[in-house]
């Protein structure tokens, strides 16, 4: 595949996580539902919705970011151990976990940290508590869910797809890509 193909699928990727956090909100499923869009609905639903709880920093706590824990559910959707083969005698969770650092290493450099709170303040110069109409309020007013968020998740998706491609567990071939 050439390589105009896998940046077109990560242009498409990071607009799609943009679009999804800009109009719906929810970080981690903005950028799951962008890698589901990209890669032929290989998310199911349930994995979908299992992902609603992590937005904010899980559960607007300010913890880990979303865009990075619906990376990392993504990256596991295509090489993540089964439930039947707890054993992992093939290391598929050192895979996994080698892919789930590069992701963090990149948040790391792009934003010092991989927390929604240490986001917010990288991007913001400040961080929020979503759980205060006031601090809401401002969020909102700085455009919290104008650009911000949606540009971390445009990224996030965009990293998502490259790492998996990278790393061999993203066939082109089989992506919504023509």
């Amino acid at each position: 595949m050439e390589m105009k193909n896998i940046e077109a699928l990560k242009r498409e990727a990071g607009d799609t996580a943009f679009y999804n956090e800009a109009t719906y909100g929810g970080c981690a499923q903005a950028v799951l539902g962008a890698i589901k869009k990209v890669t032929g609905n290989k998310i199911s639903d349930d994995v979908f919705k299992a992902a609603t709880g992590l937005a904010g920093g899980i559960g607007n706590s300010g913890n880990t970011c979303g865009a990075i824990t619906g990376g990392v559910m993504a990256m596991g959707i295509f090489r993540g151990r089964e439930y039947s083969n707890m054993e992992d005698p093939e290391k598929i969770q050192i895979d996994t976990h080698r892919m789930v650092i590069e992701l963090i290493n990149r948040f790391m450099e792009e934003y010092g940290g991989v927390t929604c709170k240490e986001i917010q303040t990288k991007i913001m110069g400040r961080s929020f508590n979503f759980w205060s109409e006031q601090d809401m309020e401002d969020f909102l007013k700085m455009g919290g869910h104008g650009d911000r968020c949606p540009s971390v998740c445009c990224k996030s998706a965009q990293w998502v797809v490259d790492i998996l491609q990278k790393n061999g567990y993203l066939d082109l071939e089989c992506s919504n890509r023509v």
